[in-house]
């Protein structure tokens, strides 16, 4: 959510500022701007919309300047306008912000009442007018910052930059992920690597209330009690933080193609000897432990979701699932002889980082699920299990969803063998069905032409409903989700034996209805539940295997056939049509697949 950007060079940085803001695209925004200094000048332009809107601006009005920050805003405070986009300025000072300031509101007035006065909407503003008064009492740019920062609540994170100084940004952080890269006679910052790839592969993360003073020679860090800190310099793979649509469409199409080589990636990292033993830190036994809390958001708690029946089905270990937004306001009771495993693709989700702080002092063990090894959830994990997705620049979530559930599985059965629940037969069973996976997948990709078709008339419904039992009842919510991000079709995910508890009040011959149904011991009941939904003129797209298609669907509107797979990973499996139908239905409506509007991929404020 929002994306920063700041560079000390030895070139124009106008060009490099866009180019960098391009790879934030992925966070979600919906107005830019960059800020230079040149000759000791500074000056800034701005645009709502896509980033194309900035370069067209900065072609008729050109920036120039060695040292400048740019920014993509994601709108909280204040409509997404040219006065609310950032880089805010007040006097010798401009700003990009990504966060929230909660008490902007006492500032603002405590500011209105020296005779500063705010301009825009934005919580934002009253971090540049601030700094401007300390400024205008005197204060030079490093001790202004730093009197700004101590008076600030809330998350951010911050690159300040100022009229007169060439040769310095101030960058902070403090619930929002920063890093800083390292170049030869130039520095930069960035709301991750993936911005500063192209520029260096030599990156510092800011930790928790860091402060740091950029100049062209280094970076001074300060930890958040103002003592000097030295942070660990890293190197990136820079293979691994390429942004490239490869020929595809879009970014989503490419991601759900890679799924099934992320998925044997993955199986390769966590299964041992050719794929016959589980391979995890020695840390994760599950001995002992009475009952873990899984928690995430989005996407992510889906997967959380599915998790639960393994957990329970193959371990007997008793699992509470959370939306990390609600974690810590529910103050469930955790125990010190209980887990709490957090779910996040990028590792910054802000409820979920907050939700992890707050279950810390309170259990055995926290382990965290992240696609960025680096990120905050990593980093204050007891374990962190990488989830091997590679970079995901869609915003729906595809692949790593999926890799998600392929660790989550994993873990499962490390509880079922740690508790005595699973025997070696049957472990080899379910690994087997694991490493049949990539292959199952790589079948369902085929169905793509066909669901194409049928994604074109399902662009012309205003309600879908998907339904589910057993672990398919998160995919049936995981499903209308898809839908919902990014054809902005409304969708409903249900278990199907609630249907007549009132959903189906909804159905009519106006409303698909896509029925998740492997040919499992549930089978039988979903197809009971179907019917309901024929007899009131529903029409019925089912999901299933070959023998599912051939017992319950005649009389259907339209069947995916998907191959036969074991019903422990056929919720992987089932992910992917899931996908595929969102995708298509969003081509079929003509949205923007990649960045569907209102969302953002990271999101980083509460």
């Amino acid at each position: 959510m929002c994306g920063i950007v700041g560079v000390l060079g030895q070139h124009e940085v106008g060009p490099i500022l866009v180019e960098a803001l391009k790879r934030l695209e992925y966070r979600g925004y919906d107005s830019a701007g960059i800020a230079t200094v040149n000759g000791g000048r500074l000056d800034r332009r701005r645009a709502i919309g896509k980033l194309a809107n900035l370069s067209d601006l900065l072609v008729h009005e050109p920036l120039a300047g060695k040292a400048g920050i740019g920014h993509t805003r994601w709108a909280t405070h204040g409509a997404p306008t040219v006065a609310n986009a950032h880089p805010h300025r007040a006097g010798k000072v401009a700003v990009v912000h990504n966060g929230i300031i909660e008490n902007f509101r006492e500032l603002r007035q405590e500011l209105e009442a020296v005779g500063l006065i705010p301009e825009t909407e934005t919580d934002t503003e009253t971090i540049v007018l601030l700094t401007r008064h300390y400024m205008d009492q005197g204060q030079d740019p490093r001790t202004a910052a730093a009197s700004t920062l101590g008076r600030l609540k809330g998350a951010f994170a911050l690159c300040f930059l100022f009229e007169g100084e060439d040769d310095l940004m101030i960058a902070a952080r403090r619930g929002s992920p920063l890093a800083i890269g390292h170049g030869d006679g130039e520095m930069y910052v960035g709301s991750d690597a993936i911005a500063l790839a192209p520029l260096t592969d030599r990156i510092t993360y800011l930790e928790e209330g860091d402060r740091a003073e950029v100049t062209r020679a280094g970076v001074v860090i300060f930890d958040a009690a103002g003592r000097l800190a030295n942070r660990a310099e890293t190197r990136i793979e820079r293979e691994a933080t390429r942004v490239e649509k490869a020929g595809y469409k879009h970014f989503m199409a490419k991601e759900i193609a890679e799924q099934p080589v992320v998925i044997a990636d993955a199986l390769r990292h966590y299964l041992a000897q050719g794929g016959t033993a589980l391979s995890l830190p020695e840390e994760i036994d599950f001995t002992g432990v009475d009952r873990i809390s899984l928690v995430a958001c989005g996407t992510a708690y889906y997967a959380c979701s599915v998790a639960k029946y393994w957990f329970e089905q193959i371990a007997g270990l008793p699992v509470d699932v959370d939306i990390a937004s609600e974690f810590r306001y529910r103050e469930p009771p955790l125990s010190p002889t209980s887990w709490a495993l957090f779910v996040s693709q990028s590792g910054e989700t802000a409820d979920t980082l907050a939700a992890l702080r707050h279950a810390h002092e309170q259990v055995a063990k926290v382990v965290s699920v992240v696609n960025v090894a680096t990120s905050s959830i990593a980093r204050e994990s007891d374990v962190a299990l990488p989830s091997l997705a590679g970079v995901e620049v869609g915003v729906a979530s595809t692949k790593a969803f999926t890799c998600q559930l392929t660790v989550l599985a994993v873990l499962a059965l490390k509880a079922g063998v740690d508790r005595g629940r699973l025997d070696p037969g049957a472990l080899a069973r379910h690994l087997s069905s694991l490493a049949s996976l990539p292959g199952l997948m790589n079948h369902a990709l085929g169905l793509e032409s066909e669901i194409a078709t049928i994604a074109g008339q399902l662009s012309e419904a205003q309600d879908v409903l998907f339904l589910g039992r057993g672990p398919m009842f998160p995919l049936a919510l995981e499903g209308a989700l898809k839908l919902k991000e990014i054809s902005y079709i409304h969708a409903e995910g249900y278990a199907s034996g609630e249907l007549k508890h009132g959903p189906i009040a909804l159905i009519d011959s106006h409303v698909p209805v896509i029925v998740m149904a492997p040919r499992d011991g549930l089978f039988d009941k979903t197809v009971s539940n179907m019917q309901e939904v024929m007899a009131r003129h529903g029409q019925v797209l089912l999901i299933s295997d070959a023998g599912g298609i051939a017992e319950g669907g005649t009389g259907v509107w339209n069947s995916l056939t998907l191959p036969t797979a074991d019903p422990f990973v056929a919720p992987i499996l089932f992910a992917l049509p899931a996908q595929m139908l969102a995708y298509h239905t969003a081509i079929a409506k003509g949205t923007d697949v990649d960045q569907p509007r209102n969302l953002a991929k990271s999101v980083t404020v509460e």
